[in-house]
């Protein structure tokens, strides 16, 4: 019976630190994309690590945090960068509860997207290490999604390739 109790006693802690940490990354997520929609460049980007890495929606768009700095900084200057509300978000954590990884749903000016990234903690807070934003496409749409692309990405195909 000791055990039990030892036991659950144990569950009930590691469960209220998942909780915690879910919290937290949830909350920095959230003040992340609110971040954007307010304009806030400083504190946008504060919640990057140094090194962290954005992939946006178009395929050439995989810059480190300088050149997606550089990238975002008229955006924010003009009072408004974008507008992006999850409607739902996944987090999953390491064992050592050091990173964190997850995919949300958004609501954004390009109707619903898809963002997903890693986290890690640095001392008490956690950083946006990496954030990859795609648009989904719903699965009858795809032949005229691909129709659409292949003009702007079949050129770009053959520069990969070589």
């Amino acid at each position: 019976m000791k055990k039990i109790i030892f036991l659950l006693f144990l569950f009930s802690t590691f469960t209220k630190a998942q909780n915690k940490e879910a919290i937290q990354v949830n909350m920095l997520l959230d003040n992340w994309h609110k971040a954007a929609a307010d304009a806030k460049f400083d504190d946008y980007m504060n919640a990057m690590t140094f090194d962290a890495i954005y992939i946006g929606t178009d395929a050439t768009e995989n810059w480190n945090k300088s050149e997606f700095m550089k990238f975002a900084k008229p955006y924010f200057d003009k009072g408004k960068a974008w507008s992006f509300t999850a409607l739902e978000r996944h987090i999953y954590f390491s064992k050592d509860k050091k990173t964190a990884w997850f995919d949300e749903l958004l609501d954004t000016q390009m109707k619903i997207c898809r963002g997903s990234g890693v986290l890690v903690k640095r001392g008490n807070n956690w950083k946006i290490q990496h954030y990859v934003l795609s648009m989904t496409i719903p699965n009858d749409n795809s032949n005229e999604v691909i129709n659409i692309k292949q003009i702007i990405e079949n050129p770009l195909i053959e520069k990969l390739k070589k």
